[in-house]
């Protein structure tokens, strides 16, 4: 039980960073020894100290001997610029070593542990192994599948829609969801929406949280015309520079050539977007680009925030997606829910036919 204790305390450490080590993934750790935590530390971001590291760096005594938790599998590649950790360990004679979960990625998976093992130290994995992955899901399916983690919200009605047939869509849900739509874009990389909210709505997507200080999330507006308003906020105000546009067609506006990409699919898209190491991608609409990527099978998670009211004859919130029987219909699993305010929250994990 106590191995469960301390790589819980290894999850806390690691979700301290949530948000800030893409395209790294969140991790923490907990130096033990006599019994007493000698040390801790956590993954603050990508390019500084990993959380093995970290943790020894703040020992109170001298690590040799001592046993460390840590949620994910010690890296022991050299062609980053951090010192691998596994050597690390080795050096400072670490006694034992309790993992939660092997790293996928494979310049790690298992050799790891192997360098720990022909070196006599102890290895432990597989402890609280799917509460890790959890913890991590976006880290292990870029690293499993080499696509982005792509985040679906959705704002609606009782009766699934968006907004008023005229479009006026501000607000769907209260000011209580809504600033949890801001603390979740502080989560990801970029916020992703196509041409006719920017055109509809000219949002900012940026976070706009009280004493945020974090990193802005890139925008990305996906169009098929590359017609776009030339004053629209995601192409003219202070934060221009992290916007990119994917289109079918030649943009009508003066905009940075770098910032401008031509693509023939969204599948094409999401390979130059995890090329560029964006592997978590927050979506937010409209109905038709979450509709094709439900279609083609991009998107892993859905969070939906349900409003108790109806509108009718309202723009629903998607847009065809080619079901051709209810057993084929795309579900959520692994459903978690809570409140804000009045709107009920839901998230789970999309299954798609082919899944």
């Amino acid at each position: 039980m106590r191995d469960q204790e301390y790589i819980l305390q290894t999850f806390e450490l690691a979700k301290k960073a949530d948000g800030q080590t893409w395209p790294n993934p969140l991790v923490g750790a907990v130096i033990v020894k006599d019994g007493r935590v000698i040390g801790q530390g956590y993954h603050h971001q990508a390019g500084q100290d990993h959380a093995e590291v970290e943790a020894l760096k703040n020992c109170s005594e001298s690590p040799e001997g001592a046993t460390i938790y840590v949620n994910l599998e010690p890296c022991c590649h050299t062609h980053k610029r951090t010192l691998p950790c596994a050597q690390r360990l080795i050096e400072e004679k670490i006694k034992k070593v309790v993992i939660s979960n092997l790293d996928p990625n494979p310049s790690v998976n298992g050799k790891g542990v192997d360098l720990l093992r022909s070196h006599g130290i102890e290895v432990e994995h597989g402890i609280l192994k799917a509460e890790g992955e959890k913890i991590n899901e976006v880290f292990f399916h870029a690293q499993r599948t080499q696509t982005s983690f792509v985040h679906l919200k959705l704002a609606t009605t009782l009766d699934g829609k968006i907004a008023m047939p005229n479009g006026e869509s501000q607000w769907i849900t209260g000011e209580s969801a809504r600033t949890q739509v801001h603390f979740m874009r502080s989560l990801h990389q970029a916020v992703m929406v196509g041409a006719e909210t920017v055109r509809k709505d000219n949002p900012k997507l940026n976070v706009r949280l009280d004493d945020y200080s974090g990193p802005q999330p890139a925008r990305i507006i996906f169009t098929k015309s590359g017609i776009l308003p030339q004053e629209a906020l995601l192409l003219s105000d202070e934060f221009k520079s992290s916007t990119l546009i994917y289109t079918h067609n030649k943009c009508n506006i003066p905009f940075p050539s770098e910032q401008i990409i031509l693509i023939h699919s969204l599948k094409e898209a999401m390979q130059d977007l995890f090329e560029k190491k964006m592997i978590n991608l927050f979506l937010e609409g409209g109905k038709n680009l979450a509709s094709h990527f439900i279609q083609e099978h991009l998107v892993q998670r859905v969070s939906l925030f349900l409003n108790p009211s109806f509108l009718g004859n309202g723009i629903s919130a998607l847009g065809e997606l080619n079901i051709n029987s209810l057993n084929n219909r795309p579900r959520l699993t692994e459903l978690k829910s809570s409140w804000f305010g009045d709107d009920l929250y839901l998230s789970g994990k999309l299954l798609c036919s082919q899944d």
